[in-house]
C-alpha cells in the first residue's frame, strides 16, 4: 500500500501546517483507491476546533460537509492529514486511538523536521510510502 500526492498538494499541506502553528492543523484527503495505491485528488482543509498544540478535532458539521463534498465529486475520503508542530511525524497515542475508528491513511507532517509520513493502522501500525507525482 502507498499514498500518492502531488507536489502541489504537499505544498498546500505544509503551508497550512506552518500557518496554523503552534497549533496542530488538519485536513481531509479526497480521492480513490486504485489497487495498492491510495491516490489523493483533492485536499479539503479543515479547522482544528481544539486550537491545541497536541490534539486536533474536526467539527461534526465540517466532517459532514467534507463527506458530502467528496460524494458530490464522486470521490471518497481516503485520508486524514494533521501536523505535529513540535514532534516527529509519528502517531501519538491519541492518534492511534482515532486511527482505530477512522481506518484510512493518516498523513502526518512534522513542522520540526519538515517531514511527511503516512500510516495505516490494521492489527498493527504500518508506515506506508508517500509517492509524489508532478502536478497535473
Amino acid at each position: 500500500m502507498q499514498i500518492v500526492l502531488t507536489e502541489s498538494q504537499l505544498d498546500i499541506l505544509s503551508k497550512q501546517a506552518k500557518e496554523q502553528s503552534p497549533n496542530e492543523c488538519c485536513s481531509l484527503l479526497f480521492g480513490k483507491t486504485k489497487g495498492s495505491k491510495v491516490v489523493v485528488s483533492e485536499v479539503f482543509p479543515a479547522q482544528n476546533i481544539e486550537k491545541s498544540q497536541v490534539n486536533f478535532t474536526i467539527s461534526n458539521d465540517q466532517l459532514i460537509q467534507g463527506y458530502e463534498d467528496a460524494e458530490q465529486k464522486k470521490l471518497e475520503v481516503i485520508g486524514i492529514f494533521h501536523s505535529h508542530p513540535d514532534s516527529d511525524a509519528y502517531p501519538s497515542s491519541t492518534d492511534k486511538k482515532f486511527m482505530q475508528i477512522n481506518p484510512v491513511v493518516w498523513v502526518i507532517f512534522s513542522i520540526k523536521s519538515n517531514d511527511f509520513k503516512a500510516y495505516l493502522l490494521d492489527s498493527q501500525l504500518i508506515e506506508i510510502p508517500i509517492i509524489t507525482e508532478e502536478n497535473s
